[in-house]
């Protein structure tokens, strides 16, 4: 292996930007082997804005022996049968997130890298802002005690043209609407912070503000294993849009992570904040958000194929979330509590 490492990159649709941007700042570790996409027309001007080059036949970029990885930014649909085709040929994957429509299929996903000895990371990119590390390291030495209660709130915009790309939001495309293509990063965020849940009830709907076939707003309460109570409301029908939020009221402090700043409010009255302010890509336009979180997690993906070991966000963590949004989704259509297995959290 040389010293960099070399990429393929699949999938040049809206996500594709932060990535590129990222892959280019990355220059000095990796460097980007090939460009795939179906539309030939949309591939061509990609490489042209970016300077990468294309490659027109995905068998051929699979087998090629300077390609050490793939990064994958195709829609979850497509997923399952490139993931297969490029592990089996010894390249390691960093999938975008979800890792496929469903648990089951994400599941698959996973056990193909296993059984193919390759690494698979997915992009949580969101645990790499600064304020989200200093709070994972602040709760895990127990500055805090007891977290007792937790809320996630997701009040996003989206408008109907959004949705009019064919496939957006439905299940056979995405595998789902706000909880699995939006939320999915602050509920993986929350299990990073607080660990398991072991039971949800939620309702999930469908708003007069959208023409779409999953849901666009979902309310529901959890429990945790560590007994801690939380709550969660996403939307992408709360105009004009606003940042996400996870709010963890604990024995020593109140703390909001809140657009990139963690506040503290220590209960003996002194406030700390940390971190920087940052959009989020909250209202309507989704890629209004800064690419060094995408460039960390790529570079960390870099350094553990350089070095053996697993990247900060793995398949087997991706599945925690998505098995939680399957929970969900399951309270709200059979009406009732879902109690989580330990595989399930």
């Amino acid at each position: 292996m040389s010293d960099k490492i070399g990429i393929a990159l699949v999938g040049v649709g809206m996500a594709a930007k932060p990535h590129a941007l990222a892959l280019k700042d990355l220059e000095h570790v990796l460097e980007v082997r090939g460009v795939y996409s179906r539309s030939q027309d949309a591939r061509s001007k990609f490489c042209k804005t970016y300077n990468f080059p294309e490659s027109s036949n995905l068998h051929a970029l699979a087998q090629d022996p300077t390609v050490d990885a793939l990064l994958l930014i195709t829609p979850p649909d497509a997923r399952s049968e490139i993931v297969s085709m490029f592990a089996s040929n010894g390249k390691h994957i960093l999938s975008e997130k979800p890792l496929e429509r469903t648990v089951e299929n994400a599941e698959a996903i996973v056990e193909t890298c296993a059984t193919a000895g390759v690494s698979l990371g997915v992009v949580f990119q969101h645990r790499f802002r600064a304020a989200s590390e200093i709070l994972f390291d602040m709760l895990h030495q127990g500055q805090f005690g007891t977290i007792h209660v937790i809320r996630a709130e997701v009040p996003w915009w989206r408008g109907q043209d959004y949705y009019d790309e064919p496939g957006r939001g439905s299940y056979d495309r995405d595998g789902g609407g706000v909880l699995i293509s939006q939320a999915i990063h602050t509920l993986d965020l929350m299990l990073q912070m607080s660990g398991p849940v072991i039971s949800v009830q939620a309702m999930c709907a469908k708003t007069p503000f959208h023409q779409m076939e999953a849901e666009d707003v979902v309310a529901g309460a959890f429990k945790f294993a560590n007994g801690a109570i939380g709550s969660i409301f996403a939307s992408t029908a709360s105009f004009p849009g606003g940042a996400e939020s996870l709010t963890f009221e604990c024995e020593k402090a109140s703390l909001k992570l809140k657009a990139g700043i963690l506040k503290v409010d220590w209960r003996n009255g002194q406030s700390q904040s940390f971190g920087e302010k940052a959009q989020t890509g909250a209202g309507a336009d989704p890629m209004a958000f800064p690419y060094e979180w995408h460039k960390s997690l790529i570079a960390d993906f870099v350094d553990a194929i350089k070095t053996g070991r697993q990247p900060r966000v793995t398949g087997v963590q991706a599945l925690r979330v998505q098995r939680l949004i399957r929970a969900i989704e399951m309270s709200s259509r059979e009406a009732r509590q879902i109690i989580l297995k330990e595989k399930v959290s």
